[in-house]
């Protein structure tokens, strides 16, 4: 008797952008089934080290219905130039917004591209914030203490026409969650109590 072998035919799953896009599309699915797990909650703790150095943690949040712990806490130190009294030993907090900023567009953009099938080959972005120290240093109480503006200048490798090129680029900003909380402001709080 024959040793007789069926060939089955997985079906792999479709990738774009580095993005399982099946998995995307799962996600999508279980949120419009149950809206609750919607609802994230992230959360840092930093710990001041001296003069303008501190870190922050981000570790656990909560997501898909329940506290997430991450395989390992990630470290976030900042500093300052030595211009600004600091010892350069990281990004400013400024500089950390900027990060934000940028690498939100870009998660954005690229996960809506993804979605759409448009496959993107090559991102890189720069971001230019320009503050005025008059209003941190209570010189001119006009000035505002953070940024007057930021821009973006987004380069992108696709294969897709010029107004399209635009559309794709468009997607960072209309669905970013940094993008929203520095364009529409965000209510914070802060307490302080004794340690």
């Amino acid at each position: 008797m024959k040793d007789t072998h069926i060939a089955t035919v997985r079906e792999l799953p479709k990738i774009v952008n580095g993005v399982s896009v099946d998995d995307l599309f799962a996600t999508v699915a279980a949120i419009k089934a149950t809206p609750a797990i919607a609802k994230f909650k992230f959360r840092i703790h930093n710990q001041w080290e001296g003069a303008s150095k501190n870190n922050s943690t981000a570790d656990t949040f909560y997501g898909a219905g329940q506290e997430q712990a991450r395989a390992k806490p990630f470290v976030l130190e900042a500093d300052e130039p030595a211009v600004l009294l600091g010892e350069d030993m990281a990004a400013n907090p400024v500089e950390h917004l900027l990060h934000a900023l940028a690498a939100c567009l870009t998660t954005s953009m690229v996960y809506h591209a993804a979605a759409r099938g448009i496959h993107i080959e090559e991102v890189e972005s720069s971001v230019e914030g320009h503050i005025d120290l008059h209003g941190f240093l209570e010189l001119d109480k006009t000035v505002r203490n953070g940024y007057q503006g930021i821009r973006v200048n987004f380069k992108i490798k696709a294969d897709v026409p010029d107004d399209q090129l635009q559309e794709i680029v468009q997607l960072g900003p209309g669905r970013s969650p940094v993008f929203d909380s520095l364009t529409n402001g965000v209510p914070v709080s802060v307490t302080g109590e004794r340690l």
